[in-house]
């Protein structure tokens, strides 16, 4: 059988990070949030859930989601536990509102969040007044609102998550509240702050000053196309021989974009079509396959691209050399040890790797996998699945993934999606 290659474009879900916030950002503004192409994966409808038990009205119409926006003090009491199933997003950012109300919120979630550490947005949110009780410092987690006050607090290491919590706690606490950050991680909550309250938030070289008693007012949210989502296609463009698509409007958040600037530095067949937009920047991006050169990425690069290491992997394992990931011990945290998964995986496709306590090395090849064993394993991770499931493109044998349907958390539909751009 001769192998497949991917023809044609192609639209990716909403991104992850900014559905989450158009939904939390909305359920605390005054007056109603209209939100477009909201991603409707696991862990975005367990945020909805959660803010609809909180007294949030949230309805469909034309495709668009409408939030009823109650204001920063108008969320009451679930009665019943906010399930967070298997987002680490919704948790970490709602425990941050959540700290601030004036009632108490028990937070649980699957098997695999369960084991995922609270501790570092715990620690903060303390020094705020907070009062959170974790179990060993996972969930099940009760969140007892109480009075805040402003803190000014340096992140231990760069995190999205957790500045986040801070910033939303920030919003209901007496006084300012000043972040720093050691390095720069995605901004979607500075920047959707900006857009729902301009006076709340100010940047001033590498600290985010939150200042409180501002309101937020209801918005249009245009949620484009998850370049995390994206990632996989543009590796599958890149490695897959005879390939060429458009991915359409995706995200290019400057703190997201990690993935373009290696694929650029390794030389990919890669064009940029910019897109006019007045929330975050997006473009239209077409890839063609091509001969590769290895990369070498540190923990500097890991915050803009934490999410797309296990495909730069794959990416890797086409390249003309030796890659290297380092400064990634963070992966080991996600919602399975990332690079062990990786690690273990490939080698049963016949990759040459090698773990390290904080990454992987990579020897890069473009002949044909020859797989050793069939049977793969997801560990229940989208990212892992989802890059096995681009590594099956690459072989002539077939593959099984055990518990694909993991994919489900972030993308739904990606079997369907990339199915619809092979041509044999």
């Amino acid at each position: 059988m001769s192998n497949p290659s991917l023809q044609g474009s192609i639209q990716v879900p909403g991104d992850k990070s900014v559905s989450h916030r158009s939904i939390i950002f909305g359920a605390i503004a005054e007056g109603d949030t209209h939100v477009k192409n909201f991603l409707r994966s696991n862990d975005c409808l367990a945020t909805l859930q959660a803010f609809r038990q909180m007294g949030v009205t949230v309805d469909e119409k034309d495709g668009e989601l409408i939030v009823h926006g109650v204001g920063l003090n108008g969320l009451s009491a679930s009665s019943a536990d906010l399930d967070m199933q298997n987002s680490g997003t919704s948790t970490r950012l709602l425990a941050g509102l959540l700290a601030g109300q004036d009632f108490t919120s028990h937070m649980v979630g699957d098997a695999s969040l369960s084991k995922r550490p609270m501790g570092r947005v715990i620690t903060p949110l303390t020094e705020m007044g907070a009062e959170l009780s974790a179990t060993e410092g996972h969930l099940p987690m009760t969140v007892k609102g109480q009075a805040l006050h402003g803190i000014n607090y340096r992140l231990p290491v760069a995190s999205a998550q957790v500045k986040s919590a801070i910033l939303l706690a920030a919003l209901t606490a007496k006084g300012e509240t000043v972040i720093e950050e050691p390095l720069p991680s995605r901004d979607h909550s500075e920047r959707m702050l900006a857009l729902f309250s301009p006076e709340s938030i100010e940047r001033t070289g590498d600290k985010i000053h939150i200042r409180p008693g501002y309101p937020l007012k209801g918005q249009e949210v245009i949620v484009p196309s998850d370049i995390s989502s994206a990632a996989f296609f543009l590796v599958a463009g890149a490695i897959v021989p005879g390939s060429k698509i458009t991915i359409e409007s995706v995200g290019m958040n400057p703190t997201r974009t990690g993935i373009i600037k290696v694929l650029e530095e390794m030389g990919a067949d890669l064009t940029i079509d910019a897109i006019e937009t007045a929330g975050e920047p997006m473009a239209n991006l077409t890839i063609q396959a091509g001969p590769l050169k290895p990369f070498n990425i540190t923990e500097e690069d890991i915050p803009a691209l934490v999410d797309e290491v296990p495909i730069l992997a794959l990416l890797a394992a086409r390249a003309n050399g030796i890659s290297t990931i380092s400064g990634a011990a963070e992966l080991r945290v996600k919602e399975s040890d990332r690079l062990a998964a990786i690690a273990t995986e490939f080698k049963k496709l016949g990759i040459q790797i090698e773990e390290k306590p904080d990454g992987l090395i990579i020897t890069g090849s473009t002949k044909p996998l020859e797989v050793a064993d069939k049977q793969l394993e997801s560990y229940g991770d989208h990212r892992i699945a989802m890059t096995l499931k681009v590594a099956s493109l690459l072989t002539d044998q077939a593959v099984n993934i055990q518990d694909e349907d993991c994919m489900a958390v972030s993308y739904p539909d990606f079997t369907k999606d990339l199915n619809q751009l092979l041509r044999k």
